[in-house]
């Protein structure tokens, strides 16, 4: 069987659209399907549509609340824990990657032909400013974190249990699954798709949380800014030195009417800012370390509830007997 996650937050608007969808994957899935749905402290009314909703299908499903929003990353990782499958997936619930995948990923790892499925995105079809910034993010990315990081990024893979297992005992904070994924090695297999564009609703995805996701992804799988702020010092050092030499010559020499005015003033400006960006880089992989030091949970389940296909039955049973009293 294969557990399905998805993460819930601000599509009240697409969950019938979901389920419906859902419905549809879990008769082309010949070893069955279990969904995992996360409402991930979403303002809306999704957790209460899917409450209304799910014991009404005949579809395996368990549907858990957290506290509050944590993140798409702890929300993945609750579905990860609370599913029972062999193999795992996740999808997003606005539908923008095709359910096909699901499909395409338990045929994969049926056949054992990899640990961990990744779809990558070939095509996008988001706005313009959005594409752009993507493509920026993705690109920065291959360049400098994951090299093996497709050119158009990864938000849906699948895996084994035993990479399932695996993942659930790393402890780490504010971090990127995927890159995990790709830190962790085993075979990977990649498949290809057409990111629809969102036909119901508003994208939760505000600009504040992709600069999270991209900082925390660069300072938690790369020491480069550490390296680069090295690199400035050095070089900042280098030039200070430099410097000091032609104003010395230029001293002796009685060519400065206003003694050290302006290399005061160009030293002060470029050691300040090399300084605070400085402060800035280590502050940030401090207060990553200080957040895995205090050993705080990625989440915290509110409510848990689960609906077999036989109360799904049971239910339409239910529903003809009151129908048939009627008559």
């Amino acid at each position: 069987m294969l557990s399905l996650v998805i993460p819930v937050y601000r599509n009240e608007q697409n969950l019938d659209r979901l389920l419906t969808e859902l419905c549809k994957l879990e008769q082309r899935l010949p070893d069955g399907l279990e969904v995992v749905f996360v409402v991930d402290g979403s303002p809306d009314e999704s957790l209460q549509i899917l409450r209304d909703r799910l014991p009404t299908l005949s579809l395996r499903s368990q549907l858990i609340s957290l506290s509050r929003n944590f993140g798409s990353f702890s929300a993945v990782l609750a579905g990860l824990g609370a599913g029972s499958g062999d193999q795992f997936a996740v999808l997003s619930a606005d539908l923008q990657e095709p359910p096909e995948l699901i499909v395409q990923f338990q045929e994969v790892l049926r056949n054992d032909v990899a640990d961990i499925v990744f779809g990558h995105r070939i095509k996008r079809s988001d706005p313009w400013m959005s594409e752009l910034s993507a493509t920026l993010f993705w690109w920065i990315y291959r360049k400098w974190v994951i090299p093996d990081m497709p050119e158009g990024g990864v938000d849906v893979f699948a895996c084994s249990r035993k990479v399932r297992d695996q993942v659930l005992q790393f402890r780490e904070v504010n971090t990127n699954l995927i890159a995990l994924l790709f830190w962790m090695g085993y075979r990977r297999h990649y498949i290809g798709y057409e990111r629809a564009s969102r036909t119901e609703g508003e994208s939760g995805w505000t600009f504040s949380k992709k600069l999270d996701y991209c900082l925390n992804s660069i300072f938690n799988f790369t020491g480069l800014p550490i390296r680069l702020l090295l690199i400035v010092g050095a070089s900042g050092t280098s030039l200070a030195a430099i410097a000091a030499v032609v104003v010395l010559i230029a001293k002796l020499r009685g060519n400065i009417p206003v003694p050290g005015y302006t290399i005061t003033v160009l030293f002060i400006l470029f050691f300040g800012g090399v300084i605070t960006l400085g402060l800035g880089i280590l502050g940030q992989y401090l207060w990553l370390s200080l957040q895995n030091v205090r050993g705080r949970p990625n989440y915290l389940i509110a409510t848990s509830e689960n609906y077999s296909d036989e109360a799904g039955a049971n239910e339409k049973n239910n529903e003809a007997s009151r129908a048939a009293a009627r008559r």
